[in-house]
């Protein structure tokens, strides 16, 4: 790599010639200034490049852990649509309204038990702090923008009515799905991302013929344990083991599948 001067030109630690005048060189008193230390030309190999590299990571919502121990965040708050289906129990989804509400997002509730969502609205101020509960079909807009993201939580049931708050710039929505139901397929093929956690085994084949999931996947999701999900993403796939606070714990309880 050649080091440049402002006006894009090599240093190699001479003096440029006068401008007025080519092939002369400046002097230090010629009211150009004085001339900078000098330096050899900076280069390194081809191999040295990727030791250039700087690890960045997703800006978002921490979920969990994956394999390697390492945090596993999801991108929630996104400049273009973004539709979740989690396959899975109430406890993962309010762990992910709660952490999304704690990074500035407003959160949106649909759903047809308010009660169990109830003592998350009294927990972050009665609904004036980031979280809101509406009766299906009651979720008005939201005026999601940059400085104001939304995610929109469905927890309508096995079958869904279609919303009428949508998916769109900065404004997310996770549909939750306690099995695997009719209205599945429909909602797993629209999503960008899909989360599934225990399910049976007869779930398991139909889910992994609409993933297209390797045999190991399938064999795999009716044996995982309460907090486990399997996040897939085109054909991206992680396991995520979610670890609940002190104060999560305290608001939720422990993980768990069923309610």
């Amino acid at each position: 790599m050649t080091a440049t001067t402002p006006h894009g030109a090599a240093s190699s630690g001479e003096p440029e010639p006068s401008a007025g005048r080519p092939g002369r060189r400046r002097s230090p008193r010629s009211g150009f200034g004085l001339i900078g230390p000098r330096h050899g030309r900076h280069s390194v190999s081809a191999d040295q490049l990727a030791t250039l590299a700087l690890p960045i990571g997703d800006d978002g919502v921490v979920i969990g852990v994956g394999a390697q121990g390492r945090p596993a965040v999801l991108g929630i708050n996104r400049p273009t649509p973004y539709d979740v289906v989690l396959i899975g129990g109430l406890w993962t989804a309010q762990v992910l309204a709660l952490r999304t509400a704690a990074t500035g997002a407003r959160v949106a509730v649909e759903t047809g038990r308010p009660q169990a969502w109830v003592q998350m609205v009294h927990a972050m101020g009665g609904g004036h702090n980031g979280l809101a509960v509406y009766e299906v079909g009651r979720v008005p807009p939201q005026g999601a923008s940059a400085g104001t993201p939304v995610l929109v939580v469905r927890d309508c049931g096995m079958r869904p009515p279609r919303g009428r708050v949508t998916s769109g710039p900065w404004q997310a929505v996770l549909t939750l799905l306690p099995y695997l139901s009719p209205v599945a397929p429909r909602l797993v093929r629209q999503a960008r991302l899909v989360g599934v956690q225990r399910i049976s085994p007869d779930e398991a084949a139909e889910l992994g013929r609409a993933l297209s999931l390797p045999r190991e996947d399938v064999e795999a999701l009716p044996t995982l344990t309460d907090g486990f999900t399997l996040w897939c993403a085109d054909r991206d796939r992680q396991y995520v083991m979610t670890q609940p606070t002190d104060a999560e714990i305290g608001l939720l309880g422990t993980p768990r599948r069923m309610d």
